[in-house]
């Protein structure tokens, strides 16, 4: 799963992996540590005119068919079931999205009962994208996004059993057009770049969705 994240760069080295027009390139954000569900955050899509542009939307969707707020967790959707699953089927068919990001967490239980912290990046902290679907809920009047996940490879599967899908910037494009083929989908999401995160442990402090630091890393762990 993927319950947390961070947006740590400046936004024109995130967008740097996108084709963006100059005045969404001086977007002014600042760096978030601690991203969690129901948060707001930027998620690319295309827009009307076939363009990428950059959206914001409520990590947790909700399907435009819905008449309130989903209360069961809509913030990951499972490889295995997001063309088949009506909460995200039809996202998946036609309204995908790009969700930057430079690191996410998973956690392992301690010898003392508690739960430690992994932050999870590419090598030097690059930017990347999270596999993403999104949604708007004209009744609601709320727009929303999810990010896909799947099995974790090696290394994370040294400390979770399932990670979210972490796509190559060569399958951006035919991710986000909606006139890709469903039967195609799948064999795109095979194209991620996961094998190639590193980790280590942080402090617990982030543990708690209202700690939005710098997370202090801990020197010993695995």
């Amino acid at each position: 799963m993927c319950g947390r994240f961070t947006q740590m760069l400046p936004w024109r080295e995130l967008v740097a992996l996108y084709r963006l027009t100059d005045n969404i390139k001086s977007r002014n954000t600042e760096a978030r540590f601690n991203v969690a569900p129901t948060q707001t955050v930027p998620f690319v899509r295309l827009d009307d005119a076939g363009e990428q542009t950059v959206d914001d939307g409520r990590w947790w969707l909700v399907p435009h068919w819905a008449k309130e707020m989903p209360k069961a967790a809509m913030f990951n959707a499972r490889i295995e079931t997001v063309d088949s699953s009506p909460a995200f089927r039809d996202a998946f068919k036609a309204r995908r999205c790009l969700i930057p990001a430079d690191g996410f967490y998973e956690w392992t239980k301690a010898d003392d009962g508690g739960k430690d912290p992994w932050l999870i990046q590419m090598p030097g902290g690059a930017p990347y994208a999270f596999a993403g679907l999104w949604a708007h809920n004209t009744k609601l009047d709320v727009t929303s996004c999810t990010i896909i996940t799947g099995p974790a490879v090696a290394p994370i599967s040294q400390i979770h059993d399932r990670m979210p899908i972490i796509l190559d910037p060569s399958v951006f494009d035919a991710w986000l057009n909606p006139a890709t083929p469903v039967g195609n989908l799948k064999g795109i999401l095979g194209h991620h770049l996961d094998g190639q995160m590193q980790f280590h442990r942080v402090s617990r402090d982030i543990n708690s969705s209202k700690f939005t630091e710098r997370p202090a890393p801990i020197i010993n762990s695995l």
